[in-house]
This record gives C-alpha cells, sequence and structure tokens, in this order.
C-alpha cells in the first residue's frame, strides 16, 4: 500500500481540503497521512473563517508521519488559508529537500473561484522561488498560473484559445518544476478550441500537460453542475495516488481527470451552494462476514 503524505488545510464540511483528499486517496487504495496547515469552518456556501497551524507544528507533524511511517508521495494544496503564511511554505520546501522527496504535487490554491487571491505576496512569491524548483508536478488553474508569471515577473500570457493555455502551461514550467498541469475550468472552449462565451457554446474543458518529455492536451466534456467544490485538491490527489502505484505523468493525469469527471457527474447535490464530488463513484460494497 503506498503512503501519501497531503499537507493542507481542513474544510469542516468535508468537500475539499484534507477531507477530500482522504477520500480519494482511499478511494484509489492508498493510504493517507496529514499535516494540517489551517482549520477552516465553511460549508458549500461560503468560508466563515480559518485558523492558521502555526509553522513550527506542521513541520511537526510532517517530521512525525515520515520518520516513523514513510511516504511515497507528497501532496500539497487544499482550500482557503492552505499554506497560507510563507513561513509555512519555507517549511513545507525544507521538508521536500531534507527528506529527498521525488514525487511532490503541488496544488498551489492561490485564487479562489470568485477571483480573490488566497495567498499574500510574500507567500506566492516564496511559493515559486522555493517550492517549484522542488515540485513534480504543479496543477494550477489560469488565474493561479498567470498570478505565479506576475510574481515572478515574467512576462504575461494571454489566453484565448487552446494555444494559448498552452503557452502559459510553458511559461509556468520555466520556473522550475518538472511537470505543469494548467486546468482549464475557468474557461470553457468551443468545438473549435476557442474560449466560449455562452453557455449553449461551451463543448469541453481542456487540461494541458507541459514537461520536458511530455506535451499532451486532456479534453473532457464540459459539465454545468454545481457540484464543482473541491475539485482540484480531487484532481491533484488523484495524480499522487497514480503516480504513487508506478504510472507515468501523463496516465496518472489521464486517469484524474476521468475520475473528476465522473466525481462531477455523480454527484448528488450536498448543500444549498458549490457540492461536492462524489468520490466513491467506483467502489463496492462488500459482504462481511457476521
Amino acid at each position: 500500500m503506498k503512503r501519501i503524505l497531503v499537507i493542507a488545510g481542513s474544510d469542516s464540511s468535508g468537500g475539499a481540503g484534507l477531507e477530500a483528499d482522504q477520500k480519494v486517496i482511499a478511494a484509489h487504495g492508498c493510504y493517507a497521512m496529514t499535516a494540517t496547515t489551517a482549520l477552516t469552518a465553511q460549508n458549500t456556501q461560503g468560508v466563515y473563517g480559518v485558523h492558521e497551524t502555526p509553522s513550527g507544528f506542521v513541520q511537526k507533524q510532517i517530521k512525525a508521519c515520515v520518520d516513523d511511517i514513510g511516504v511515497d508521495v507528497v501532496k500539497t494544496g487544499g482550500l482557503s488559508g492552505m499554506l497560507a503564511a510563507s513561513s509555512t511554505v519555507t517549511v513545507v520546501a525544507d521538508a521536500l529537500r531534507q527528506y529527498a522527496v521525488k514525487v511532490a504535487i503541488v496544488d498551489p490554491v492561490m485564487v479562489a473561484t470568485s477571483g480573490a487571491q488566497l495567498l499574500p505576496e510574500d507567500a506566492v512569491k516564496t511559493l515559486c522561488e522555493e517550492l517549484l524548483p522542488n515540485t513534480y508536478i504543479v496543477t494550477p488553474n489560469i488565474p493561479e498560473a498567470k498570478l505565479m508569471l506576475e510574481k515572478t515577473g515574467s512576462p504575461p500570457v494571454d489566453v484565448h484559445d487552446l494555444e494559448g493555455l498552452k503557452n502559459l502551461a510553458k511559461a509556468v514550467h520555466a520556473l522550475g518544476p518538472k511537470y505543469v498541469l494548467v486546468k482549464g475550468g475557468h474557461l470553457p472552449l468551443t468545438t473549435e478550441r476557442k474560449v466560449a462565451g455562452p453557455e449553449d457554446a461551451r463543448a469541453m474543458v481542456a487540461n494541458v500537460l507541459y514537461g520536458d518529455d511530455v506535451d499532451e492536451v486532456f479534453e473532457l466534456e464540459y459539465q454545468t453542475s454545481r457540484s464543482t467544490h473541491g475539485t482540484g485538491c480531487t484532481l491533484a490527489s488523484a495524480i499522487a495516488c497514480h503516480l504513487a502505484v508506478g504510472d507515468d505523468v501523463a496516465t496518472a493525469v489521464r486517469q484524474a481527470c476521468r475520475y473528476v469527471e465522473a466525481g462531477i457527474r455523480t454527484s448528488v447535490n450536498f448543500g444549498q451552494g458549490s457540492g461536492p464530488l462524489n468520490h466513491f463513484h467506483s467502489m463496492q460494497s462488500l459482504p462481511f462476514p457476521p
């Protein structure tokens, strides 16, 4: 059983953050460990409070897990409050170096769906300078990828079509990670791979994977759904599981995209706002003896 250490914030409603990560990891037959960077009071309608964990305590959680149980893959990310302090980002980067972690997935969680920036300026800069060079694959959405370029003084990239998405992925790759997966959910495309305006023109979502030895586009059917809370956490954790069991990066991303796609399609519409995915859509209930 492969061991995944998740370094992220907690979502009290269970749809994102550590809670979603652990469901994904369990569904993929791997073992989840956690280092909690923040507690939140939230539900499907919003975040009502964030209580950050001191960076020194995050460091202790990481050490306790790695020293005793060991780790195959590290996944960082979560939700509002995740790695919110620059000092916590530094702790995570130091841990990746200290324990020679070969596979680290970073879901940056810098920009909320509303467009609000979640990470303070110094933390964004620290993440780009210290964490990305030690990252196996980083999974930003379009606003997060653009923010990375802005805070590192890199030239901006306009995205109006699929080619723009590819250029954005290449620009983020230049910041140091081995692979970049730019998620296109914020910018649905038409059948001609152009940015779609009206709802009825939205045909697909394109996720672009780029690295030294891979340049691939994963096209997914656009789904109209309010059950999209935690999609970023879910995708990154699914990628972590597939990498842990030995899949190559393109296979891992492809399988994770399909897992999330099915999770949205089979969701049960909990809550009154942006609801959670169905993380157990492919699980079977086995009979146990009395």
